[in-house]
């Protein structure tokens, strides 16, 4: 009688689960849209507003676009064709895959410091073998 009770048991348990299953799914997929939505806008944010901003922008529906970010806003950024200067607003969460072209403060540093250590470096060489 008690394996029979614990067979219809178990036997409810696994219908009865994968129902309870579906709206934390739901929720989770929720969560996970609004976390990808915010990445998308700090990315936006971090390469900032004007011709220096290059951005690359692949949509959901597969359209790609690419110019600079003229204006950013609470929920879409605005892009700037460069040649033909035609602007397309853009909605956070339309977007797919953002690719900034733009180098950070860090990445700028390196390269002048680089450029000004490889020119005292030709100096040098270059007073060496000037006699």
């Amino acid at each position: 009688m008690l394996k029979k009770f614990l067979s219809i048991a178990l036997a409810a348990f696994l219908i009865i689960a994968p129902l309870g299953a579906q709206p934390v799914a739901a929720g989770a997929r929720a969560e996970k849209e609004a976390k990808r939505t915010e990445k998308v806008k700090a990315s936006v944010n971090k390469l900032g507003v004007g011709e220096d901003a290059r951005i690359a922008v692949k949509l959901r529906d597969k359209t790609k676009l690419a110019g600079y970010v003229s204006e950013v806003k609470e929920d879409s950024f605005t892009i700037t064709e460069s040649g033909a200067g035609k602007t397309t607003v853009v909605p956070y969460p339309d977007v797919a895959q953002v690719k900034g072209h733009n180098l950070s403060t860090g990445a700028k540093i390196a390269i002048i410091g680089l450029s000004a250590g490889v020119a005292v470096l030709a100096f040098f060489l270059w007073l060496e073998n000037a006699d």
